[in-house]
């Protein structure tokens, strides 16, 4: 069998999906019942965006939170996430093109997320896309959160190609920044964060319909 020219990491939130203001607004209704001062996009941005329910409830709570409290306090906050997304949710644009495309060439793909298995879930029930993926990489395969490498690092493995021979598509700066160290080319959308934040990616598009099968193998031969 051929080996692919590439192989290509989605993460989800924010780039399989546009939705972050979801997440935040999630939050922000977390925050409320507990009477916590109120949650800024900024702040999300910053300390939120891209990584573990486990790093961002130690963010809120403090290191010495207790698994079970994370376990429940994660429960509790992705399931107002999926109440106030379901009505809305729908793939980026140009994804289902993307992936039709890189199937036809026989190029490995993976999943990469910080997100939890019912989120994932929930996702493929309303976007089935289940099947272009060789694997689905999220929290509880990693013992570290974006922006260590330790998630792309295991993507590039499930692809069955060298780092440098793998593309990661993400939203997050700690996604690029965890993709770029664990030695893949990055593409980053713009759905999160602005242009200027984003400049550590090797491309920077809005969409999946700004990008080309042959843009993709220029990309890993740079």
């Amino acid at each position: 069998m051929a080996i692919p020219p590439f192989g290509v990491a989605f993460d989800l939130d924010g780039t399989i999906i546009n939705n972050n203001d979801y997440h935040i607004k999630a939050w922000q209704e977390f925050y409320k019942k507990r009477n916590l001062p109120m949650l800024t996009k900024e702040e999300y941005l910053k300390q939120f965006n891209g990584k573990t329910n486990a790093d961002v409830l130690k963010y809120i709570f403090g290191p010495d939170i207790d698994a079970a409290s994370i376990k429940s306090l994660t429960d509790e906050k992705e399931a107002i996430y999926r109440e106030i997304y379901a009505p809305d949710i729908q793939p980026v644009k140009g994804l289902i093109p993307l992936l039709n495309t890189l199937a036809e060439k026989n190029i490995p793909m993976v999943i990469a997320t910080s997100g939890i298995k019912d989120n994932i879930d929930f996702m493929l029930q309303h976007i089935p896309i289940a099947h272009f993926f060789k694997t689905i990489l999220y929290s509880v395969h990693i013992m570290h959160g974006k922006p260590h490498t330790e998630i792309y690092e295991k993507a590039a493995q499930a692809l069955g190609l060298p780092p440098n021979q793998c593309i990661a598509f993400e939203d997050a700066v700690a996604g690029i920044q965890s993709a770029k160290s664990a030695g893949l080319k990055t593409i980053a959308l713009t759905t999160t964060h602005a242009v200027n934040e984003l400049a550590m990616a090797d491309k920077i598009i809005t969409d999946f319909s700004e990008i080309t099968f042959l843009q993709l193998q220029q990309l890993v031969h740079i």
